[in-house]
């Protein structure tokens, strides 16, 4: 059986060192010294100067979205899983969904501009399987009209743009550490910020809002991780080199081996200056019809891709009153695959899975 990704697992001995000083500490949680130590580690290896830990990805989003000041509309995309939505309409903001660039699957800013008006309270965008938002346009939106934009950057684990992290835009950037991620902690995500008094307010919010042992200064809740989570991270930082490396191998064999088949497919494009991390090879077949038979090609073969991100955010029943005009994030949500990707796939396992594509295709 080969699934659409693999949690990347140390040597076992790696993490168990960190165990056993977790044990003689009896420090479980409440920011222990892993935490610290891997938030350290972190801020260093992305280049950010501010960085917190907590519980998920979600919570993250979540904790940056009470920074707003006011409730009232968010700009978002339709094409994202659906945390991104979620939390919008969770903390009671209404979602606008701005329709998506047919190359890159990254919210379109000149669409999105449109959308702003007196109501609009901030932008939450998703870097797209790790490819990056047009970050400059983005900006400037931004400082135009005086909105912040928050990057869903779950996918975007040590990506770069023109050399720099691609963490240092918009009014912060929300990673996911779930075990389904190249980089992961079992559970986690981590909120980058670019201010101390937005970090500190955000450390403040993940704990409860406790201001001092008896001091509660702000709305908070239990966002914190813990120091089991921490040990994987500190782990697998220690290899992210070499699973960086072997993700971008996979990708590029992908490439080489679907290139006679690229005119009945489409791969998501890369913009120039990115330092890509191969998070997630998607591939855009010429129908729903032709990826539903390429579906169950696969799972035949006990081969299993993800229909990611389907369906469009804006066509669930609870997002109905949202819909928007999104045409091509409804047209590229029912015809976008992503393929079996993870640090360990072989060259054969790759080369089984290009050959049944290959055979589907033939016949189309």
């Amino acid at each position: 059986m080969i699934q659409v990704t693999k949690p990347f697992l140390p040597p076992i001995e790696e993490y168990e060192s960190y165990i056993r000083q977790i044990w003689s500490r009896n420090w479980l949680t409440n920011n222990g010294p892993l935490l610290i130590q891997l938030e350290q580690q972190l801020k260093e290896f992305l280049n950010v100067k501010y960085l917190s830990m907590m519980t998920n990805g979600t919570i993250t989003l979540q904790a940056i979205l009470k920074t707003l000041g006011r409730k009232g509309d968010i700009i978002t995309t339709p094409f994202s899983y659906i945390a991104t939505t979620s939390v919008i309409l969770w903390e009671g903001f209404t979602p606008v969904y701005v329709d998506i660039d047919p190359d890159t699957f990254n919210a379109d800013p000149d669409k999105g501009e449109q959308l702003i008006n007196d109501n609009t309270v901030a932008i939450l965008i998703t870097h797209c399987f790790g490819v990056p938002c047009d970050v400059e346009k983005w900006n400037a939106i931004s400082k135009k009209y005086n909105i912040p934009v928050i990057y869903d950057a779950a996918h975007a684990f040590g990506v770069k743009l023109n050399g720099e992290s691609i963490l240092i835009h918009g009014y912060a950037s929300s990673l996911s550490f779930h075990a389904t991620k190249l980089f992961h902690t079992i559970e986690g995500g981590a909120l980058v910020t670019h201010t101390a008094e937005l970090n500190h307010e955000i450390n403040l919010r993940r704990n409860f809002g406790h201001d001092g042992p008896d001091r509660f200064s702000s709305v908070g809740i239990n966002g914190k991780n813990s120091e089991m989570h921490a040990a994987m991270g500190l782990v697998n930082l220690n290899h992210i080199k070499s699973i960086l490396e072997s993700r971008k191998m996979q990708y590029e064999g992908y490439l080489t081996l679907l290139n006679q088949a690229k005119s009945k497919i489409q791969f998501q494009k890369i913009p120039t200056g990115v330092t890509y991390n191969y998070s997630y090879f998607p591939i855009l077949l010429s129908s729903e019809e032709a990826l539903l038979k390429l579906f169950n090609d696969l799972v035949k073969h006990d081969i299993f891709p993800r229909r990611y991100f389907y369906p469009s955010l804006n066509s669930l029943s609870f997002t109905s009153e949202f819909h928007g005009d999104t045409p091509i994030s409804k047209d590229i949500s029912s015809r976008v695959l992503c393929l079996p990707l993870f640090h360990d796939m072989t060259n054969s396992e790759q080369e089984l899975i290009s050959g049944i594509i290959l055979k589907a295709l033939s016949t189309e």
